[in-house]
């Protein structure tokens, strides 16, 4: 292996050819100064020749930019063997080097080209003297390469030979259709290195078979001095090898040297996320919403104790931090964790109450968020303390297109039950109705009046987030509070009047 490796990232011109993707002349540039000043790759290709005038003006402010930073030789553009036309785009747009796409395979050759080995040569020499008298660097692809080296080798041979001479900077040698293995990748990469040890070649995966991220440590391995990412792994069918794992395969299996700065990689990740509008699965390596969440109590507490669960991949060389998710699986050890974050602390029996009622709300949903939790000790801790007394037995609510919402109560005061049927404007309305018909036409009781009705959930708009309700009560003079949490609103509402039904009946005991 070499020392270092050179990172070209191609998110600008493969990436782009993700399905449903088109960046604008703004986002491209946006992120071509990422790329460069904040992950500090090696070289960024920009575009594709002569593809459209939205394309020519991206790689025109792109080029202004990076030549006014002194780095205009690390941006790179495709470019064809058209006979010098491609070359003109280029320096049109102020850019000074192609990435020239050749033919690596006698298959594209034959089929595609409908040329000889010896024609491609000569056209391909033609373009890089050309290149040479308008000041303009040559890599050269070598386009389906890896079917090349299985099905026709000597003419993988035949072209470097004819060609290594020339004035080539670099040979890139794809694995276009992403068929291969990494003991394949292995063994055609070191044939390169070895036959041709004076010559710099990049390695270029695709990820048809999940194997981008393996072949290119095999490449590393096998003496190749340069590896092609995208940000998010996008690129054609099934993407790129990812930038992000590229990197953390690079640092710490391979130990080899690169510039990309690893802490400024979930940002550029989210960015190109918002850009794209690709979203960024949450159990992918590194950039992951999830990959940084324990959810287990067991890893919580093992992470307690001399951090038994962590490995080299810490958040923090990320940008990011780690999580530990509030579930029905994750015990106590999760919560303190959470509570140490939000600087809460709480006594053994507190803590009991919060671990029994986040389980019973992980039964209901995944996970249960930080953001959460203070909602959830607020409704556990302020209960009252006397036993209850009224409990809800059942109720079944109805809501229906043009037609009133109905609720059917049954509850049990004591060790009597009581069941009314009663419409309202609205679910929790129409659930209240059905109450007071159960306490003022059966029970001849009185019933308190609803004042306030407020509904508070955590930041972040997600729609399962927890929902608190409070209720403001007004009974014989007096007013009062009842919350509740759950993370549907009207069963949060139903939780607070039911705090309020029980506070009535300990009142009513001990006045009797």
């Amino acid at each position: 292996m070499h020392e270092r490796i050179e990172i070209l990232d191609t998110t600008l011109r493969d990436g782009e050819q993700t399905s449903g993707v088109s960046f604008t002349v703004r986002e491209k540039l946006s992120i071509a100064r990422l790329l460069l000043d904040e992950l500090r790759v090696d070289r960024i290709e920009i575009a594709s020749a002569r593809v459209s005038e939205g394309e020519f003006e991206s790689a025109r402010r792109i080029a202004a930019w990076a030549a006014g930073r002194g780095c205009l030789d690390r941006v790179e553009v495709l470019g064809f063997v058209d006979g010098g036309v491609s070359l003109q785009w280029i320096a049109d747009a102020g850019c000074r080097v192609v990435n020239l796409l050749t033919k690596g395979s006698l298959r594209h050759l034959e089929y595609q080209l409908r040329k000889t080995p010896q024609q491609h040569v000569d056209d391909i020499r033609s373009t890089i003297a050309r290149a040479a008298d308008m000041g303009i660097a040559v890599n050269l692809y070598l386009e389906d390469w890896s079917n090349g080296m299985r099905f026709s080798r000597e003419y993988v041979y035949g072209m470097i030979d004819a060609l290594r001479g020339e004035r080539i900077g670099r040979f890139m040698i794809p694995d276009t259709l992403g068929v291969l293995a990494p003991d394949d990748c292995y063994a055609f990469c070191r044939d390169m290195t070895e036959r041709y040890p004076e010559l710099h070649f990049d390695f270029h995966a695709h990820n048809d078979y999940d194997l981008a991220v393996a072949n290119v440590a095999a490449a590393v391995r096998a003496g190749v001095r340069g590896i092609h990412t995208t940000v998010n792994g996008l690129g054609e069918r099934a993407g790129n090898a990812p930038l992000s794992s590229v990197a953390a395969v690079l640092n710490d299996h391979l130990k080899v040297a690169n510039g990309i700065v690893e802490k400024n990689i979930n940002r550029v990740s989210r960015t190109v996320e918002t850009y794209t509008g690709v979203h960024i699965p949450a159990n992918e390596p590194v950039v992951g919403e999830n990959v940084f969440t324990q959810c287990a109590g067991i890893h919580a507490d093992g992470d307690n104790k001399n951090n038994l669960y962590y490995n080299d991949l810490l958040p923090e060389r990320f940008g990011r931090v780690r999580e530990y998710a509030l579930g029905k699986t994750s015990g106590k050890a999760n919560i303190r964790k959470n509570l140490e974050t939000l600087g809460i602390d709480l006594d053994e029996e507190s803590m009991g109450k919060v671990t029994e009622r986040i389980i019973e709300l992980g039964d209901k949903k995944q996970a249960v968020t930080s953001e959460d939790l203070p909602y959830i000790i607020a409704d556990v801790l302020k209960q009252d303390v006397h036993e209850a007394s009224v409990h809800i037995l059942n109720y079944n609510l109805s809501l229906s297109y043009g037609l009133k919402p109905l609720a059917t109560v049954k509850i049990r005061i004591k060790d009597d039950d009581y069941e009314e049927t009663s419409t309202g404007d609205g679910q929790y309305d129409a659930f209240m109705r059905a109450l007071r018909k159960i306490y003022k036409e059966t029970l001849r009781r009185d019933f308190p009046m609803l004042v306030n009705y407020t509904v508070s959930i955590p930041p972040g708009g997600r729609t399962d987030a927890f929902v608190q309700t409070y209720i403001t009560w007004e009974y014989r003079g007096e007013t009062f509070k009842t919350r509740g949490l759950d993370a549907d609103q009207t069963e949060a509402a139903i939780k607070a009047t039911v705090k309020m039904l029980n506070k009535l009946e300990n009142l009513r005991e001990r006045e009797a």
